[in-house]
């Protein structure tokens, strides 16, 4: 598989990584047997980049992805986590934790000062059995981003001055905050979960041409939207529209392309049980479409119109 290098840094990752968030248990349990398929089955395609946090089911995607990397050479593939959140113990009384579909042993507290993002690396690399990590991040701090700028980040770069880490940056979906954190701060690397995929592209606008200027390399996470743009077999979804904006500014208006639409549609089903007609899903476009194929596997297909370019 294809390796790259992180701008202004010695860390290499692969052109495609793991995420930990699913086997933390997003959205469904998931045990350790399948955990552990996961994680040997990317391994074998060539994934050699795992990403992973202490959110992600309050620790164990962490110890999941420690008990599998422990058995492979160090230097042969390359792990980030990520700081911000500490886990405390509690008794779980019984209840799943908020997030994710396991037992709620810990609770997450804020932290983004120095000794908080020491304390959250130790206690990772203690989770994972693991004396280091590449590639450090501080996560979803968009509720908490003056802490995160003016001591979280100073405290990463100061364990990337120690050689603890081989690269710093944060992984959040809110690229405005991620635009101002690269233009004031040295990261080499950015996460961005969910703004450059098939339905949003809306890194476009500002953040990219930021990471181009600065050379700062970027992540694209949750590319399928956790689930959002993946196939749903047994029941209909609601329609999300793919946008075919790629820059700035409206032109004139012109006739809408013909043809199939990367699209779901939530149409009132016909006698069959499948959606026959809806409105194109593009909101600029006045066409309407047909929906083809059988209840689980459809798509829109739009008969003309017009709609407002985007040059």
């Amino acid at each position: 598989m294809k390796v790259n290098r992180l701008q202004r840094s010695m860390v290499d990752v692969t052109e495609l990584g793991l995420g930990g968030g699913p086997l933390g248990g997003l959205f469904q349990p998931v045990d350790d047997e399948a955990a552990a398929a996961t994680l040997a089955a990317a391994w074998d395609s060539g994934i050699r980049y795992f990403d992973t946090a202490p959110h992600y089911g309050i620790g164990h995607s962490e110890r999941r992805f420690g008990e599998f990397l422990r058995e492979q050479p160090r230097d042969a593939f390359t792990l980030s986590t990520k700081v911000g959140r500490l886990l405390v113990e509690q008794d779980p009384a019984g209840r799943t934790d908020e997030a994710f579909q396991v037992p709620a042993t810990h609770r997450r507290v804020w932290d983004f000062s120095r000794d908080g993002v020491r304390r959250s690396l130790e206690e990772s690399l203690f989770r994972m059995g693991l004396e280091r990590v590449d590639v450090l991040y501080l996560h979803d701090a968009g509720d908490h981003f003056d802490a995160a700028l003016h001591d979280g980040y100073p405290a990463l770069a100061e364990l990337r001055a120690e050689g603890v880490v081989g690269a710093i940056g944060a992984g959040m979906e809110n690229a405005a905050l991620l635009t101002t954190l690269i233009q004031e701060t040295d990261v080499e690397v950015l996460m961005l979960p969910g703004r450059y995929t098939l339905l949003d592209q809306s890194a476009l606008d500002e953040l990219l041409p930021a990471y181009q200027e600065r050379r700062v390399s970027v992540i694209a996470a949750a590319v399928f939207h956790s689930g959002g743009a993946s196939p749903a077999p047994t029941r209909h979804r609601r329609h999300v529209w793919l946008s075919d904006r790629v820059g700035g500014g409206a032109g004139p208006s012109k006739p809408h392309r013909r043809g199939v639409h990367r699209a779901r549609c939530d149409a009132a089903p016909g006698s069959d049980g499948v959606p026959t007609d809806a409105p194109c899903g593009d909101r600029r476009c006045s066409g309407n479409a047909l929906c083809r194929g059988g209840p689980t596997e459809r798509q829109l297909v739009c008969d003309g119109g017009t709609h407002s370019a985007v040059e």
